[in-house]
């Protein structure tokens, strides 16, 4: 579920969801169900960065051929992660501008939900049951679970889990051939991930790898993969200062100080230096696709499973489509967003290029999502199998300032990874 770069992954502020609902409570809005009486059009705001616009207006626009009766006015906000995203729609809604379907993140669902934004689902869902039973019956279901028990607080349904970011490995096939590197399998080490950042520097002088600071791309998969993570399984502990998390830390910081990954910050740009031959591999999920299409790398990358310490792990995010609860046009947004869970919606994205992996496992595994990708790109719904959901506690934007700010002192060497991660961990545990 993400359209953006590896920095994608900002947190809904807290403030912002308290903005949001003192906005909407001034809002009047009807919680009557209908709205299929009024004339006002149906209005959708979404994120989409000025390339993604076109492939979302070619989707809108199949959606206006089948529904000619509803008049959908579909909006983009051209920004590259959630956080500034949700923080511009909290200053629309307390002017006044209440969009009848918004999309959300998994950082931004639970805060939404509990804040009484939204409307319940649950009729709809039980009038359309055979539409979504077989679209829950097309998709992995660890999916259905984690919507479950993560994007709700009162066991209302408020979201239908859609199109989704798994984290995998992106390497360049070139510069693994040209190193004598036999090509990682989806059963690799991170000793054979060190391995091969070695070699090919030594043989081509190319780094192996981008590491960064980004919570979910460049920070989570070390820490799945050993066997820990930033938080306990329902988010009310931060376990930042576990041993398994200060050996993965350090685990990237030797890659930073051998000169074997370029040093965080700076405009190094993974994709370019990839598709350029100067960088042997980077992580990422789907949304590295379109940048790569671009420069005429598709057929040059790889895609794999992250390397494993302890076990297989990757990070998820997921794509939800509620329908505000202030909306005069439920019934519209309801037939809106069984458009964009159809076999066809999420086909025709998929063939337009999207940045995201579709929900249902029949599209991930067809031509229209595997065409002009690289090898491996099934990998990427095959991680929902062993996968975790992001931690996204409600002060999700000072739990992720402290986890990335930790994470940076020990990439620098500004601090050992001991010290920089305890002291992040004292931060985490004020926040909960």
């Amino acid at each position: 579920m993400d359209p953006s770069p590896l920095s994608r992954r900002t947190f809904l502020q807290a403030a912002g969801g308290t903005a949001l609902a003192a906005a909407l409570a001034g809002c009047g809005g009807s919680d009557d169900g209908g709205g299929g009486s009024s004339t006002k059009e149906l209005s959708f705001v979404y994120m989409g960065t000025a390339e993604q616009q076109a492939t979302w207006n070619k989707l809108f626009a199949k959606f206006s051929e089948q529904h000619p009766e509803i008049k959908l006015k579909a909006e983009g906000i051209p920004l590259s992660n959630w956080g500034d995203f949700f923080n511009k729609l909290s200053t629309r809604l307390a002017g006044g501008q209440v969009p009848d379907v918004i999309q959300v993140a998994t950082e931004g669902q639970r805060l939404f939900a509990s804040k009484g934004l939204l409307a319940p689902l649950d009729d709809y869902i039980s009038k359309d049951k055979s539409t979504i039973d077989e679209y829950y019956a097309d998709m992995d279901p660890n999916l259905i679970e984690w919507d479950k028990k993560y994007a709700s607080t009162d066991g209302k349904t408020y979201y239908l889990p859609g199109e989704f970011n798994t984290m995998c490995m992106w390497y360049s096939k070139e510069l693994f051939a040209k190193a004598g590197v036999p090509e990682p399998s989806p059963k690799w080490t991170w000793d054979d991930f060190r391995h091969a950042c070695e070699q090919i520097k030594a043989k081509t002088g190319a780094f192996g790898y981008a590491a960064g600071p980004e919570y979910f791309a460049a920070i989570m998969p070390w820490l799945l993969t050993n066997g820990t993570s930033s938080f306990n399984d329902d988010w009310s502990k931060p376990t930042y200062n576990d041993p398994a998390v200060i050996e993965a830390a350090e685990f990237n910081r030797k890659l930073v100080a051998d000169k074997l990954s370029p040093p965080p910050g700076g405009t190094f740009d993974a994709t370019t230096a990839a598709a350029q031959g100067k960088l042997a591999m980077f992580g990422g999920g789907r949304w590295p696709i379109i940048s790569i299409r671009n420069l005429k790398a598709t057929a040059k990358m790889g895609i794999v499973p992250w390397p494993t310490k302890v076990k297989q792990g990757s990070p998820v995010g997921w794509n939800g489509y509620p329908i505000m609860k202030a909306s005069k046009k439920k019934d519209d947004a309801w037939t809106f967003i069984k458009f964009l869970i159809s076999k066809e919606g999420s086909s025709f994205f998929a063939q337009l290029g999207g940045t995201i992996v579709p929900a249902r496992k029949s599209i991930a595994n067809s031509e229209s999502f595997l065409t002009d990708a690289p090898k491996g790109t099934e990998y990427l719904y095959q991680a929902l199998s062993y996968a975790t959901p992001i931690p996204s506690p409600d002060k999700g934007a000072a739990v992720q300032k402290a986890v990335e700010d930790g994470w940076k002192q020990v990439l620098t060497g500004n601090a050992s990874p001991a010290d920089a991660l305890g002291k992040a961990q004292t931060a985490l545990e004020g926040l909960v």
